[in-house]
């Protein structure tokens, strides 16, 4: 359209300059200017008439070039206004596409928008400053929006290394914290100095690995576990080896059981998580004598010896079930009380005799009638019976008896006393003689004393299982070791 719009007004200007030729050229030459005006003639009528033939050419030329300018405007302005139209069309196109661009992706980042923002605006200057259809079709939306997204994009990237380092950072942080809280209580402990330099080295270890950490996953992979587990077991190992008896306390959850050294090392060796190694206690073995008065029952039916190895039970509170409370302890001695020891005896004797005589006589007499009038029967009869009897009889009897008690508890102050001769004899006789009856039950199959009858039992045990006893001793049972 600019084209054409260039050749009309070539033409108008075409058109100009022909119709000043024409107008010089009709026009007559004019001679030199006198010196001296000279004086005025009188013109002729064909003068005149060339003048108004040429005037009239004039106007006419005139007229024709102003139609031809109005009609070159016309044409112009119609030209320019479809020219103004399709700029505007093509502006308002521009516009749509950089607005669809623009839109077809999503910019939710606030802090990385301040770029597409600013090519966003260079195109949109662009489009609105272009003063053609050609300069229009010139401008390239699309590559306007690929930088805005390429610059958005590497923004968001540096955003989010940011945002990335500030969290590995804080993870970093996080995981030293529980590293130096997991190994606060190992530090704690009294320990020697060559698992000391093994729990600082491994400390450092796991302290540098986190720190040279390059993800947040490798930071949260450092695990210090297994090397805690491997520090709590040496320095368990080295509680163990302290102890110079041959055997251990291992209490957890506050069971204890008697072991021995290797015993003990090969349950703390077997597992595999720390936490639960931790849920033991390691305590040296210190034994005691403890003395206990219980039923027969409850202490084996009184068949312990001294030497003998037993185990303690006691019921579980309310749920009535029974739980062992120390694994192993020892008989020092077992003493029967004295009502054990009453020995009672009786015997009796007796004869009885009798005799009886017996004698009777009997008479008897009876006598019937019967008659049958008008068909009914009727009878009548008497009858006499007269006995004597005559009996004696007679008997004899005779009976006698003893008893004699012998209280041992008694025997056992008098020989105290010096109030019996020959006490040794005495005592030679009465030793053992708790055993003898006992002996006696197991011998014969029959129980001689009864099953609450009270012995008072010596036991040897560590002393950290005296609490639980004491505590139990209403609910305990003492249970003999099998050989």
């Amino acid at each position: 359209m600019l084209n054409v719009a260039e050749d009309i007004e070539a033409k108008i200007r075409r058109l100009r300059e022909l119709g000043k030729v024409s107008a010089e050229s009709s026009a007559p030459a004019k001679p030199p200017a006198p010196s001296k005006k000279p004086p005025r003639r009188p013109r002729s009528l064909s003068t005149i008439r060339e003048k108004e033939r040429r005037k009239r050419i004039l106007i006419g030329a005139s007229i024709l070039i102003i139609i031809i300018l109005i009609v070159s405007l016309g044409v112009y302005a119609y030209l320019q206004s479809r020219a103004a139209n399709e700029l505007k069309n093509v502006r308002a196109e521009k516009l749509n596409e950089v607005k669809s661009y623009f839109g077809s992706y999503k910019f939710t980042n606030a802090n990385c928008t301040a770029n597409v923002t600013y090519y966003k605006s260079q195109v949109v200057s662009r489009i609105l400053s272009a003063k053609s259809v050609s300069e229009l079709s010139s401008i390239n939306v699309k590559a306007y929006f690929d930088k805005a997204v390429q610059a958005y994009e590497q923004c968001t990237a540096k955003e989010k290394e940011r945002e990335y380092q500030k969290e590995l950072n804080q993870t970093k942080q996080r995981k030293l914290q529980e590293i130096k809280l997991a190994f606060q209580p190992l530090l704690a402990m009294s320990l020697p100095d060559s698992i000391k330099a093994k729990v600082v080295s491994s400390l450092k270890s796991l302290e540098q690995q986190v720190e040279s950490a390059k993800t947040v996953e490798q930071a949260n992979s450092v695990n210090p576990d297994p090397y805690l587990l491997s520090l709590w077991r040496d320095y368990y190992y080295y509680q163990i080896d302290s102890i110079t008896s041959p055997e251990v306390i291992l209490e957890r959850n506050g069971v204890k059981k008697l072991i021995s050294k290797n015993e003990a090392k090969s349950i703390l060796g077997s597992i595999t998580n720390y936490r639960e190694l931790l849920e033991y206690r390691v305590y040296p073995v210190k034994y005691v004598e403890i003395a206990l008065v219980l039923p027969r029952d409850r202490i084996a039916g009184g068949f312990l010896q001294p030497g003998d190895k037993v185990v303690f039970f006691a019921t579980n509170g309310t749920k009535n079930t029974y739980r062992e409370i120390v694994n192993q302890g020892y008989v020092e001695m077992v003493l029967l009380p004295t009502n054990a020891g009453q020995i009672s005896a009786s015997e009796s004797q007796s004869q009885a005799s009798s005799s009886s005589t017996t004698s009777s006589n009997t008479y008897s007499e009876s006598q019937s009638a019967s008659y049958n009038p008008g068909g009914t029967s009727y009878s009548n009869g008497t009858s006499y019976s007269d006995t004597y009897s005559n009996s004696q009889s007679a008997g004899q009897s005779s009976s006698a008896s003893y008893t004699y008690n012998v209280n041992l508890a008694e025997i056992l102050k008098a020989i105290a006393a010096g109030k019996i001769q020959a006490s040794d004899e005495v005592k030679a006789q009465l030793n053992k003689y708790g055993w003898k009856v006992l002996n006696l039950e197991e011998s014969s199959d029959m129980l001689v004393l009864s099953p609450d009858t009270q012995f008072l039992v010596i036991v040897k045990v560590p002393s950290i299982f005296v609490p639980d006893i004491l505590a139990n001793q209403d609910s305990l049972y003492v249970a003999k070791v099998s050989t």
